[in-house]
């Protein structure tokens, strides 16, 4: 990264930390970083690209951080709760990640990643997951009657309740949250046994 890019990134980050993407103007960035505006987008074409760029690098901290904190020796049960409290943790605790939670935000932020990327997905720890499924499933610890990438989809869509949990009811999320995951796990774990 050249010098003037990264006293943006760093600028960026630093605002985006303390006031939030909307909050956070271009000029603002610039004058942080002790740039003209122009600069800016000598660099970056819009707020929303540099801001995806920071989510991404934060992103992939937080999915460091969880897989060094992994036990693959526990039960399915116990790794699944663990990497899905990890990662509401760090979201929660993250400025930046929590963002995500900002419907209008994270809107315009998908629409810039699919352009840059397309229809692929950015998945928690998919790789990591995958082949973790495909151990258990082998070993008939988890169901094998359903592929590794349909059971990485519906660990997907339970941290994506997430977004949601204005309308379940913030009050109700956490429970909610803990019996989803419990009874997706029982339902994988109980036809594992029987296949």
């Amino acid at each position: 990264m050249e010098e003037k890019q990264a006293l943006l990134y760093k600028a960026a980050k630093t605002l985006f930390s303390k006031g939030g993407f909307k909050s956070t103007s271009v000029a603002q960035i610039a004058k942080e970083a002790g740039l003209a505006v122009g600069t800016f987008y000598l660099y970056y074409p819009s707020k929303e690209k540099l801001f995806l760029d920071i989510f991404l690098e934060e992103n992939a901290a937080l999915k460091q951080k969880c897989q060094a904190q992994l036990d693959v020796t526990q039960e399915p049960k116990e790794v699944i709760a663990h990497m899905l409290a990890c990662n509401s943790e760090g979201m929660r605790s993250s400025p930046i990640l929590r963002e995500w939670y900002n419907r209008k935000v994270f809107a315009k932020l998908e629409q810039v990643y699919r352009l840059e990327h397309g229809s692929e997905a950015v998945h928690f720890l998919y790789d990591t997951f995958v082949e973790l499924v495909g151990r258990w499933q082998a070993a008939g610890k988890i169901r094998n009657d359903i592929d590794a990438a349909t059971i990485m989809l519906v660990f997907t869509a339970i941290i994506n309740i997430d977004v949601h949990k204005e309308e379940i009811g913030v009050e109700h999320f956490p429970r909610l949250l803990d019996t989803i995951t419990s009874l997706v796990m029982d339902g994988l774990i109980q036809e594992g046994r029987h296949a």
